[in-house]
């Protein structure tokens, strides 16, 4: 490694000054971290974030707002109670609040139909691992359901509902299905992880969650398909007053500290920027113009004889695999263009069409090439 990406390999006695270790942490941060909004980047549902939600990420950072303490954050607590406001209503719910990713999201909701009678957990097994890790640390009883081929949760093989929190994914994290929103009447607690796939409701592939409105409880992570920075995820419910049960006041608090997080910083000010940036409008053009990367790339996987699609996208993600069984090698010779998942066990190429700034024909290139 050149000598301007090395770090100490033990704390200085004297510092650089803070000028001098910006440039050199921006020197290492530019050359070795993952380049998400490279034309042919379409491996993982992580986006490069929208410009001017980086920019006030930034600017979040120099005024360190808490939004624990509504008198440490007074634009900042608007902001997010603003951005709930715009966006709650897509997918029937009237409440909620933001937090750092749809893992501590999922751990809301469950905690919640805990608190509201739920006693045990069922969702599909191509669930998002943060649901059986929610069951585990609220000490519920976890059921995983087999999938069906199209990768839902399978409805011939549901256990009985009583007393459970259903979890329905809107977006597998491997395959991008959406699981029957239908389903759930009869359970004590119907939750959407709606992480993924969730943002398609501001679309006009809205239809695509029907149903969704149905549930006590919504999670979408706004650094997924809102192109927002990490940490940023939502917990939506559709009574206000549900969220009661996930409060707790304290001598030193103003208000009541509402879900898992105490202190957090001020996400909602960089979604808020982004949606006055682009409007609806602007965020449904560019989910859009996703899904018809994926379906693109699907075709021209379907047509090529050298490639075997496992199934059309549903929500920009595309699962194939070389017919010569050499999955692993492409995989590899792909890189940053693809991940790897497996299906009925076996290895699959996984692409994802969240980077805004994809180029089909820059990853139809990729893929060329891995296949030679």
């Amino acid at each position: 490694m050149s000598q301007h990406l090395e770090i100490p390999s033990e704390l200085p006695d004297h510092g650089t000054g803070e000028d001098e270790a910006f440039i050199h942490l921006k020197r290492i941060v530019d050359a070795r971290s993952a380049a998400l909004g490279d034309p042919a980047a379409l491996a993982h549902m992580d986006p490069a974030p929208a410009g001017v939600a980086a920019r006030l990420i930034g600017l979040n950072a120099s005024v360190n707002q808490n939004l624990l303490h509504p008198d440490l954050s007074p634009f900042a607590t608007e902001a997010e109670r603003k951005v709930i406001d715009w966006l709650a209503p897509f997918f029937g719910m009237a409440a909620g609040h933001m937090c750092a990713g749809s893992t501590i999201a999922n751990l809301a909701a469950l905690w919640c139909a805990r608190e509201h009678g739920a006693r045990h957990v069922v969702a599909s097994a191509d669930a998002h691992i943060s649901v059986p890790k929610a069951a585990r640390i609220l000490g519920m009883p976890f059921s995983p359901v087999a999938t069906d081929a199209a990768g839902r949760i399978d409805v011939d093989r549901m256990p009985s509902l009583k007393d459970a929190a259903l979890v329905l994914t809107a977006g597998t994290t491997g395959r991008g299905a959406v699981d029957d929103l239908q389903l759930g009447e009869d359970a004590a607690w119907l939750h959407v992880d709606a992480a993924w796939a969730g943002p398609l409701r501001l679309t006009r592939h809205a239809g695509r969650l029907d149903g969704i409105e149905r549930a006590q409880s919504v999670a979408v992570s706004a650094h997924k398909w809102f192109f927002q920075p990490k940490d940023s995820a939502m917990v939506l419910f559709r009574d206000p007053a549900m969220q009661s049960a996930i409060s707790f006041g304290g001598s030193y608090l103003a208000v009541p500290n509402v879900g898992v997080q105490g202190s957090r910083g001020a996400a909602g000010v960089a979604l808020l920027g982004t949606l006055l940036a682009w409007g609806k409008t602007g965020l449904a053009e560019r989910i859009e113009r996703l899904v018809a990367v994926s379906e693109e790339l699907a075709k021209r996987l379907e047509d090529d004889p050298r490639c075997q699609l496992r199934q059309r996208p549903e929500t920009g993600v595309v699962n194939w695999r070389p017919v010569d069984g050499n999955t692993e090698a492409v995989i590899k010779r792909l890189g940053a263009t693809a991940s790897r998942t497996a299906i009925g066990g076996e290895p699959y190429v996984r692409q994802v069409a969240a980077n805004m700034y994809a180029d089909i024909e820059a990853v139809w290139a990729r893929i060329e090439e891995s296949l030679r």
